[in-house]
């Protein structure tokens, strides 16, 4: 049976105090050991980070990692300095990577090859445009960009399916898509990685995903959690998330 885990990306949010302030105030309220937990500051808040959740059960999370592992590369940042600062995963290929900063499928995959390759554990994010959706290419567009991963040590990735058009929007895939896109994707990999990696691999929804609609998500066959954007910066909403997964794990489901 695979583990719910709950991953906030906080995006370009919280300093290191505030990081700080928000961590004590989530481990105040005894996350459940039944999901994994992770959370992803930003680069200069991971220290502080660090610190606090060195014997927690919360995973630290980094939000993007260059692909060389050091050299003329201005502003970025190599795997094993991720490493050196106690990060144990990192986010690959998000969208707003892949819209805002050129991203590709090909970089992307080289960016969570070297992740791999220093012993960091890969959240790889795919996802269609609203656009892609109307068009009907969503299954084209997710199998494109999934192409790589079966290169990829399966037992250390978790993709995390993001409908562009549901991220920071407050719009949602309904269950049925969600579920459709989620089983698509563990078809996919089953071919990439074979069918028992698939069946170990967790995939998570990342859209607008949020206390009101948590445990119906989360109870959906192929959804293995969530990579949480904005709910994630609130303490509140966060471990109220984190609750329902726990729920979904102990069979409590709506």
């Amino acid at each position: 049976m695979r583990r719910l885990l709950i991953a906030g990306n906080w995006k370009m949010h919280k300093g290191a105090a505030e990081t700080a302030e928000f961590i004590e105030a989530v481990l105040a309220t005894r996350p459940s050991t039944a999901v994994d937990v992770i959370v992803s500051p930003p680069f200069t808040s991971l220290p502080a980070a660090a610190m606090l959740l060195t014997a927690s059960n919360i995973g630290l999370a980094a939000q993007n990692v260059h692909w060389e592992g050091s050299g003329a590369f201005t502003g970025e940042v190599s795997a094993p300095m991720l490493v050196d600062l106690g990060v144990r995963w990192v986010i690959v290929g998000h969208s707003e990577r892949r819209t805002l900063f050129a991203e590709t499928d090909d970089t992307a995959f080289e960016r969570a090859r070297a992740a791999q390759g220093a012993g960091l554990e890969v959240i790889f994010c795919v996802g269609e445009t609203l656009e892609q959706r109307d068009a009907g290419d969503t299954f084209a567009v997710l199998e494109r960009q999934v192409g790589g991963l079966g290169a990829l040590d399966a037992a250390h990735l978790v993709v995390a399916y993001e409908p562009v058009w549901a991220i920071g929007t407050g719009r949602t895939a309904t269950p049925q898509q969600a579920q459709e896109a989620h089983a698509f994707l563990r078809l996919r990999m089953s071919e990439l990685c074979g069918a028992e990696a698939a069946g170990r691999l967790r995939i998570l929804y990342g859209g607008s995903l949020k206390p009101a609609n948590a445990a119906e998500l989360l109870a959906l066959a192929d959804v293995d959690g969530g990579l949480i954007g904005g709910a994630s910066l609130d303490v509140s909403s966060f471990s109220a998330i984190i609750h329902a997964a726990a729920d979904c794990a102990a069979g409590d489901t709506p």
